[in-house]
């Protein structure tokens, strides 16, 4: 019953200076608000990012030529040429528990449609590239191991190029020119949309690798190994035999450096993830920093709201209020603008954070622990700085606070 009589005391006590309140209130909602907008833009960075490299594929190892020491004097070890075809038979015939083997070769060519025209990547694969990369047909066919045995001049293509170079044509059977050649469109790809990088990931022409290798680009080598590992707990284990295997095929002496680095995929996300938790953290600590301004705010208005009701605290203890009373009605009054602002600020820092996803051409995720942390933090803070108000409120003596003018 007294609490909620104090709670009345409280409400009333905040209606009689609506503007003085809201002033107060407005650093809570603008702290609230940044919060949950800050973090929501980073858990959207991290979902691009972990999204960007799944699109790649699942429990995948890329084999790149040169050694992970790219800016040192060793650039001997690292020459371009060091991965072959071979070197990709071998592991896929070598190295137990990999599902997928793929190597590759690109370049960038411009393809021609009668007289429509348009600058792309084109990249040599094999037939398992499309289940390493989780790839889906839209229309038509994926190549075979035949177009490749053959070298087959045929490709298939992404969602952009098809839409810049046949418009709404379906592009299946029809001849395309690559390098001044001709190649027939036997498939269309889902669309895969754009990387964290911004890259279109639809912007691509897929032909057999050795069509690339000796009618395109004409080279022996291969710019990339892709493997998938059949299971995720196996992905250290392979990499390690890949590493033995091609030091073994390329004769590399016990203590020199490797001409070839293999990038684990699942290490990098968790990485990457690692990385994009820390910056949402850091842009959540930054966006807190305004609540705690929020805080000193309600501190130094509840203390002038003492000192204007020095009078009334004297009256009220003369007539029997105790200490506990007084203290718990200014922690009410400096609870209620923290509570209602945070209200208010998880509204608005929602709307912030869907209005930067729709205008801003930017991912946000909203997350539930935002809201309910920053709320909490909310909480916290006007608690915290109420406690030195109510606690000075509380100490008044009732004889110095009745002769107060």
């Amino acid at each position: 019953m007294l609490f909620t009589e104090l709670l009345k005391m409280a409400w009333r006590s905040l209606l009689s200076n609506k503007l003085r309140t809201f002033l107060t209130m407005l650093g809570v909602i603008i702290g609230v608000t940044s919060v949950i907008a800050l973090i929501s833009i980073g858990m959207g960075v991290k979902k691009n990012m972990l999204d960007s490299i799944s699109r790649l594929g699942s429990n995948m190892l890329i084999i790149s030529p040169g050694s992970s020491n790219r800016g040192g004097p060793r650039g001997a070890a690292g020459s371009i040429t060091t991965l072959t075809f071979d070197d990709a038979e071998a592991i896929k015939n070598k190295i137990k528990n990999i599902s997928h083997v793929s190597p590759t070769v690109r370049g960038s060519y411009q393809v021609v449609y009668g007289h429509e025209n348009w600058n792309t990547s084109v990249t040599g694969v094999g037939p398992e590239y499309v289940a390493i990369q989780s790839l889906e047909l839209k229309s038509g066919l994926f190549f075979s191991e035949h177009d490749v045995d053959v070298r087959n001049r045929v490709a298939v293509i992404g969602a952009t190029v098809a839409a810049n170079l046949f418009g709404t044509v379906n592009p299946v059977g029809k001849k395309i020119r690559i390098g001044n050649a001709p190649y027939t469109v036997i498939g269309v790809l889902n669309s895969k949309g754009s990387s964290s990088g911004g890259q279109d990931q639809d912007d691509v022409v897929l032909i057999p690798l050795t069509t690339a290798q000796e009618r395109l680009v004409g080279v022996t080598y291969v710019q990339s190994i892709n493997v998938q590992v059949s299971e995720a707990d196996k992905m250290d284990e392979v990499q390690s035999n890949i590493e033995k295997l091609l030091r073994q095929r390329h004769r590399i002496r016990e203590g020199a450096e490797d001409d070839f680095h293999v990038r684990n995929l699942t290490d990098l996300m968790e990485t990457m993830s690692s990385m994009s938790t820390m910056i949402t953290l850091f842009l959540g600590a930054i966006a807190g920093i305004s609540l705690i301004v929020g805080g000193v705010g309600i501190m130094n208005i509840t203390l002038a709201s003492v000192t204007e009701r020095t009078r009334e605290i004297g009256i009220r203890k003369a007539i029997g209020a105790t200490y506990s009373n007084i203290m718990l009605q200014f922690l009410i009054e400096s609870t209620l603008i923290s509570v209602i602002g945070g209200i208010i600020g998880i509204f608005t820092g929602i709307g912030a954070a869907q209005a930067i996803s729709k205008f801003g051409n930017f991912t946000t995720v909203i997350s539930s622990l935002s809201i309910v942390a920053s709320f909490a933090f909310a909480l916290f803070v006007g608690i915290f700085f109420g406690l030195l108000p109510a606690r000075k409120a509380a100490r008044l003596d009732p004889i110095d606070a009745l002769r107060y003018e």
